[in-house]
């Protein structure tokens, strides 16, 4: 499993386009990790484009991928504003084999924190910080972990358009704060997996950094 971060160049119009519609991002990213007669396998690549850019203002990704990519395949020039950094091996750097219960790791996750109307069958986004995190603390308990502490931030919606011209949305927030493993083999499958709906969205990558 590898992390890879990526800064685009906004003055590549299809750059542009890629960040301004998630659902040509993921489209975009994974042509580095299929030949072109392929799709995507599912759970190949989960990506998250972060609330920080690079000092010259340039937008940052975060890639995380079972595989390791040829960038060339994305085929449009001056995409990147400049070559990607090299991948992180998050097996070795997390020790993910060797974790403890009680380990703490800080954590960055953009989720789409939701419930089913019961009425209609559809997914609706938890507006209210209270059931968000109520929604994060339940996330927890099945994925192995709690929580230490809880921000929540950058409250938007996503819009995405699909080649058969059907139209995606999809509310989401950025949870950052502090975790305790109680459950290791939970807890690792689900920094492999990643959390929650809307993956194909820029949604679900759990980022974790274990904390000294």
């Amino acid at each position: 499993m590898f992390l890879h971060r990526l800064h685009l160049n906004q003055r590549c119009r299809e750059a542009r386009r890629d960040l301004a519609d998630p659902y040509e991002m993921h489209s975009t990213l994974c042509r580095a990790f299929t030949t072109p007669e392929q799709k995507c396998p599912p759970g190949e690549v989960l990506w998250r484009l972060e609330p920080e850019t690079d000092p010259k203002g340039n937008p940052r990704v975060l890639v995380q991928s079972r595989s390791t990519p040829d960038w060339s395949r994305i085929g449009i020039k001056d995409w990147f504003a400049y070559d990607p950094d090299p991948p992180i091996d998050l097996a070795d750097r997390l020790k993910l084999d060797s974790l403890s219960i009680g380990q703490r790791f800080r954590y960055r996750l953009r989720a789409n924190p939701s419930k089913t109307d019961i009425r209609n069958g559809k997914r609706l986004g938890l507006l209210r910080l209270e059931d968000q995190e109520k929604w994060l603390t339940r996330k927890g308990k099945n994925h192995g972990f709690s929580l230490v502490s809880i921000h929540v931030s950058e409250e938007r919606m996503a819009h995405g358009d699909k080649r058969n011209g059907g139209a995606i949305h999809a509310f989401s927030v950025l949870f950052d704060g502090i975790l305790a493993i109680t459950e290791p083999g939970k807890f690792n499958a689900a920094v492999n997996s990643g959390i929650g709906r809307g993956k194909a969205m820029g949604l679900g990558l759990f980022s974790v950094v274990p904390i000294p």
